[in-house]
């Protein structure tokens, strides 16, 4: 069952990976409620829009913490790595929180053109952050 040779190993801790699963599942699930809010006019798709980018926000931010704490564990290529995921998951939450505030105003018309672009540019960080950190494996001792 082992699916990469014994002298290789995982760049990413496993409970990083579960701490960055939260981004990368909920701001692409918020994108898609902010697409289907945009098609239908039902006000609570801005809603689940909302608790989705809180959740993304939420695990983003412990997943960021572990980045940064990693970028100063490893060497080499894997701290380049390690540090491109930690620049996109910056990126993610800066999008996010922009995008947090947009969703929380008063109106029919919050999601908007503005809504939506903001969930598109902090789901493609997040994706990115995730392909990123997920694709990459480091050389350990034989």
């Amino acid at each position: 069952m082992p699916s990469a040779p014994p002298h290789r190993r995982p760049l990413m801790h496993p409970l990083h990976g579960l701490l960055l699963a939260w981004p990368v599942a909920m701001f692409p699930a918020a994108l898609i409620s902010d697409i289907t809010y945009l098609q239908t006019a039902e006000i609570q798709w801005t809603n689940f829009s909302a608790w989705l980018i809180t959740g993304g926000l939420l695990g983003g931010g412990f997943a960021l913490l572990w980045s940064i704490v990693a970028l100063f564990r490893h060497k080499g290529s894997a701290r380049s790595r390690t540090g491109i995921c930690a620049i996109l998951l910056v990126l993610t939450m800066i999008a996010g929180l922009i995008n947090a505030f947009q969703h929380s105003r008063d109106g029919w018309s919050l999601v908007g053109a503005t809504g939506l672009i903001l969930s598109i540019i902090s789901s493609i960080f997040a994706v990115a952050a995730g392909w990123i950190a997920f694709a990459g494996y480091r050389e350990g001792r034989l």
